[in-house]
């Protein structure tokens, strides 16, 4: 089972935005924007 099927990113950039949510606490629109 791929949790990442069927996703609009590819599967290292939601790593990355996971990554950088957590360690930085940056807000989910600041991510979209940065995307």
């Amino acid at each position: 089972m791929n949790p990442f099927k069927g996703r609009h990113f590819q599967r290292d950039i939601i790593l990355w935005a996971v990554r950088w949510y957590c360690k930085y606490g940056i807000s989910y629109r600041e991510l979209q924007e940065m995307l």
